[in-house]
């Protein structure tokens, strides 16, 4: 009966038990500190996982969304009675309704989680198509992560799309998709807090209290196309939740010391006819100017035929030896990391034999589908059909590898997929592209990942991935970044705010474009206060692309290099401090730049200031025309300004002048 689902219970397994009402199962499963909770409608047609992989073993097909392999399984007693189940779990005691199978967790001081009154869950079609899930909203509560999402920290009272896009010139205040597919929030409120991770790829919109129902108390609500949903329920403190999160999604791939330095990036000079000298001359410019770049992120005009970008072809009229400039950079200590992008444009030398394959996301007829695409219209490459997997690890040993560029930028993935006609190999068993679309993207950075490690040496350091589009999961396999920002003060400040949802969804190395990369000329104290904020960031990256207007490089300036060099100094200061501090967040799950709450509950999620690695408090300015930082020092520990003088008491508040041409405010730890 629509509305009216009386579940009773149907197999236990102790660490495991299923409940069934008219043909559709509830399944727990229960683990240390977390609940998994699995609505199936479909059995047949359950999607595997390849973010969920606490043994860090998930095979390139994936593993079902059922397995418990990797955790901590428990065996909690489950009390049934008039109509309800009860149990504890880690300090929470949890009470299901059978009818509509509500489920409310409790703790000495009330209500931590609750399913919504009414109905909670999509299970006849009731609440529309797809995967529906409603909760409980408090006044009171407060909303951290979702990957990469604008806006300030908090996103209560904010509705987001799920999904991805290439959103260059993004506004970080309220811009909406942008490159991260991450289901996964915080709810803290006057009881507690739990996490909550959706394991689905596919499109939807979540809410955190935009939208009203007169029927229904306040809830939060998800809404996806997948028709069966697994979800994690997470326990614990915002800090442990995270570290919960990134442990069953895989851990953190480590980070190669050089990664921290400075690197360099622009599209301007590889766009050029002159390309080779342009880049050349930047290692030059480098040197002429005491700045230190360990880094080169290559932009796409290498790969040009005409007007085209065609991956992995190297325009030998721009480039004549890409072995020769491989060579020279690594002569000079910096390493190349060259963007190549999954879509093959319909005039690409290699298009007609993948489409011979089969390797393209296809129709039903099994024609390639075809997507507007830098210019031109082009196929994506299908990484779940193990031939395309295969043939891409082959271009990149060939086209890269072997010219000495072993370190991949994996950019444009977003696969900008909507259309219901458009399939996947799905590794053998056929699935519409719309449903896995950010799947593409981690398969994507699996494969280079995968054949850098088995053909390149590296002399004890691992290969440098980096992603624009990530899913949870990712963060194992590749780094990331936020993508193409634009230039405005306004931007510096939400930036600053996306950096904090992104540390607070578990991504730990990550980093902005300094400076803005679509937009205009940053202005000299724009550019400045961005620099003495990114100090502090794992990325330390300029990048922009900005017609009729010179690149974002550190010269962009000449009057202000004192000031700069100062700057840059004071990063390849840090990096000891942050290769060694990555190391260690990394072994415990955790970011490395993170928002003083986490370890303070009370301090303003809002905060200017935020914590880099356990012991520096980074207190940037990201308002223009001002000329001090005010500050509450945090009360988990005394500090020192800048490291030096004597130690000031946690909990005081300070005003300290700062300008642009300064070095930027930061206090460490006691």
């Amino acid at each position: 009966m629509k509305f009216h689902h009386e579940f009773q219970l149907k197999n236990t397994g102790g660490t495991f038990a299923e409940y069934e009402a008219d043909g559709i199962t509830m399944r727990l499963d229960f683990f240390e500190h977390i609940l998994r909770v699995s609505l199936i409608r479909d059995k047949e047609n359950l999607l595997p996982t390849w973010s969920v992989d606490p043994a860090g073993t998930c095979p390139r097909s994936g593993r079902s969304k059922l397995s418990q392999e990797g955790f901590v399984t428990l065996s909690p007693d489950l009390h049934e009675e008039d109509g309800t189940v009860t149990f504890e779990l880690y300090g929470l005691r949890f009470r299901i309704e059978l009818l509509n199978f509500r489920i409310t967790a409790t703790n000495e001081k009330g209500i931590v989680y609750q399913d919504r009154n009414g109905l909670a869950y999509n299970f006849a079609g009731e609440l529309g198509d797809g995967s529906v899930h409603f909760t409980m909203r408090t006044p009171d509560q407060k909303i951290f992560g979702l990957g990469d999402k604008s806006g300030h920290v908090n996103k209560n009272g904010r509705s987001f799309e799920l999904g991805t896009a290439d959103a260059m010139g993004f506004k970080a205040e309220y811009s909406d998709p942008l490159y991260k597919h991450f289901p996964f929030y915080i709810c803290v409120n006057n009881a507690g807090s739990y996490g909550l991770y959706y394991d689905t790829y596919s499109s939807g919109r979540v809410n955190f209290g935009e939208e009203h129902d007169n029927y229904f108390e306040p809830f939060n609500s998800i809404r996806y196309e997948e028709e069966n949903m697994v979800f994690y329920l997470i326990t614990g403190s915002p800090i442990e939740i995270i570290q919960r999160f990134n442990a069953m999604t895989g851990g953190i791939a480590p980070v190669p010391r050089w990664a921290f330095s400075y690197c360099g990036s622009t599209m301007e000079y590889t766009d050029a006819p002159d390309a080779e000298e342009r880049l050349r001359g930047f290692v030059q410019q480098c040197e002429d100017n005491g700045i230190r770049a360990r880094g080169f992120y290559l932009s796409s005009g290498y790969t040009q035929i005409g007007d085209y970008r065609c991956v992995f072809h190297w325009n030998k009229d721009k480039i004549p030896s890409p072995e020769n400039l491989a060579g020279f950079f690594r002569g000079h200590g910096l390493e190349i990391m060259p963007n190549i992008k999954p879509a093959f444009l319909s005039v690409h030398p290699l298009y007609q034999t993948i489409a011979e394959n089969g390797w393209f996301l296809h129709y039903k007829d099994g024609t390639p589908a075809v997507f507007p695409f830098w210019g031109g219209m082009a196929s994506y490459l299908d990484f779940t059909n193990p031939g395309a997997y295969a043939f891409w690890q082959a271009c990149v040993k060939e086209s890269l590898i072997r010219y000495g560029y072993q370190n991949l930028w994996n950019d444009n993935n977003e696969y900008d997929v909507w259309d219901k006609d458009v399939y996947a190999f799905g590794f053998g068993k056929e699935v519409p592209a719309r449903l896995i679309r950010p799947l593409f993207s981690y398969l994507m950075a699996r494969a280079g990942r995968e054949i850098c490690l088995q053909e390149a040496a590296y002399h004890g350091e691992e290969p440098f991935m980096i992603s624009r589009c990530a899913m949870p999961g990712t963060q194992r396999i590749a780094t990331t970044w936020t993508g193409d920002n634009y230039t405005d003060f306004r931007d510096l400040r939400f930036n600053h705010y996306q950096a904090m949802t992104m540390s607070l969804s578990g991504f730990a190395f990550f980093g902005q474009d300094i400076g803005g990369f679509a937009g205009p000329r940053p202005g000299r104290e724009l550019f400045l206060r961005w620099l003495q904020y990114a100090v502090f960031t794992p990325r330390f990256v300029l990048h922009s692309w900005k017609p009729e207007e010179p690149s974002n490089m550190p010269w962009l300036y000449e009057d202000l290099m004192p000031e700069v060099r100062k700057l840059f100094d004071l990063r390849e200061k840090l990096v000891p401090y942050l290769y060694k501090q990555m190391k260690r967040r990394a072994a415990d799950n955790l970011p490395l730049i993170w928002p003083v709450f986490l370890k303070e509950p009370g301090y303003d999620s809002e905060a200017d200031c935020f914590m880099c690695g356990d012991t520096i408090l980074a207190c940037p300015v990201f308002d223009e025309g001002k000329d001090s930082v005010h500050v509450r020092l945090p009360a988990f520990s005394d500090w020192k300004l800048r490291g030096e003088g004597d130690m000031i008491k946690g909990g005081t508040e300070l005003e300290i002048a700062c300008a642009p041409c300064d070095l930027p405010v930061w206090f460490e730890k006691a």
